[in-house]
């Protein structure tokens, strides 16, 4: 089971502060994706990297049964859901809560995102899809209210398939989030210069700290 292992840094938390949530990738940690926090237009945010024990949110793949990534699954959404619930707890709305992933922490994103959707200040999935041999809908509530989404993706990607990734961001348009899809061509299981320059431009245009 995952403990709390939170690293913080950027400005002090504080109810007039953005929040952005960041959740690494399988076999990477906290510092690794506090690195991309440096090509992001998040001056003023209070960055929240939780890392997960072993490096690993769950041990199979994302498109396993999710009984079989039990109980390291839950365990996982709890450890986000303690997060955000910690952060409204400071004062902070959600619309000034961002979450973002990448690969394993981009679906761990997204499943959260889904299955507790409100008004956040925007979704970043590097790489990533709803979690589940199949997309279960009914595990999902709540209204996006036209929350900023974005998912990228290669084609091909060696542990996302392209079609569960349109399935997902489908998904999520339903449940009224603002959804932008860039699926790369022969991308590599990466993050590159252009997904950053896009996730810039659709998700962190209106830094809420300069208003």
């Amino acid at each position: 089971m995952h403990k709390q292992n939170l690293i913080s840094t950027g400005s002090p938390l504080n109810p007039d502060t953005p929040v952005l949530i960041m959740l690494h990738g399988r076999g990477a940690d906290a510092a690794d994706i506090l690195g991309l926090a440096s090509h992001l237009h998040v001056d003023g945010f209070t960055l929240l990297a939780p890392e997960a024990t072993n490096n690993t949110w769950y041990p199979y793949s994302f498109l396993s049964p999710t009984t079989e990534n039990e109980p390291w699954l839950t365990s996982a959404l709890n450890l986000v859901q303690g997060i955000v619930t910690m952060v409204k707890g400071q004062g902070v709305p959600a619309s000034n809560i961002y979450l973002l992933g990448f690969s394993q922490g981009a679906c761990l994103t997204l499943e959260f995102s889904a299955r507790n959707a409100d008004r956040y200040g925007g979704i970043v999935a590097f790489t990533g899809g709803l979690i589940g041999d199949k997309v279960d809908t009914s595990n999902y509530k709540g209204d996006f209210g036209k929350t900023p989404i974005f998912i990228g993706t290669s084609d091909p990607d060696p542990h996302i398939p392209v079609p569960r990734v349109e399935e997902s961001a489908k998904v999520l348009e339903q449940m009224n989030g603002q959804v932008m899809k860039e699926i790369y061509k022969n991308m590599g299981h990466t993050i590159t210069t252009e997904e950053i320059d896009s996730v810039n431009s659709f998700i962190f245009q209106k830094p809420l700290h300069s208003l």
